[in-house]
């Protein structure tokens, strides 16, 4: 098991998006995280598994995409296209830092940031590798389905059926690389006692195989 490094608060400009950069000394891979609406780079769940990335020898960049004042417009919530481009700016981000350059890139989406993530990872195929979603709206990608090429794991709460629906239409838009895993007992959260560990292992699983590390 890897040490778990230090977490660096960080600033992507020119908006000021505010995210919390954790790199082991060993990594080559870089997860990026792009959570839903009513989350935030410091809830307790994202900084979780954050942290057994980490274990496993994965950096991390847990990012608000969205400002404060920005988090609780509906409209923006629910604006795909901005979030990815926000995704994007992050990429541009680990391209250009030092510590960061030379890792293989992976999205983990939850809700809309599932979509946002999808989106990114068709616009800048060149630079992402691996998607996760958790609980995610893929569905909300739309034609960006179609063009992603990372491999794409999709984890859903066998108890979340509506969102069951939606990946497995989503999944079937999808040509690259893609599975969908369904977690016994899970609701949409993950709240029941190790579904959440459930997601982190297949998770980590996944970024470990097509990013590398552990």
């Amino acid at each position: 098991m890897v040490e778990v490094p230090p977490v660096c608060d960080i600033e992507i400009l020119p908006l000021g998006l505010k995210g919390l950069l954790a790199v082991p000394a060993s990594a080559s891979g870089i997860i990026v995280f792009a959570h839903g609406s009513g989350s935030s780079r410091l809830s307790p769940r994202n900084t979780q598994v954050a942290r057994a990335f980490n274990q496993a020898g994965l950096a991390t960049l847990l990012l608000d995409l969205l400002l404060p004042d920005e988090a609780s417009d509906r409209h923006k919530v629910f604006d795909i296209s901005l979030l990815a481009s926000r995704l994007e700016e992050a990429l541009d981000w680990i391209e250009e830092e030092e510590t960061t350059a030379d890792l293989a890139v992976g999205l983990f989406g939850a809700s809309t940031g599932a979509a946002a993530a999808l989106t990114a990872a068709a616009r800048r195929s060149e630079l992402v590798s691996a998607v996760v979603s958790r609980g995610g709206r893929p569905d909300l990608a739309a034609d960006a389905l179609a063009g992603v090429l990372a491999p794409t794991l999709l984890i859903v709460g066998e108890r979340d059926e509506i969102v069951i629906d939606l990946n497995r239409r989503a999944m079937a838009q999808l040509t690259c690389p893609a599975r969908l895993e369904i977690v016994p007992g899970a609701t949409h959260l993950f709240e029941e006692p190790g579904t959440l560990d459930q997601v982190v292992a297949l998770a980590t699983s996944w970024f470990v195989q097509y990013l590398g590390s552990e």
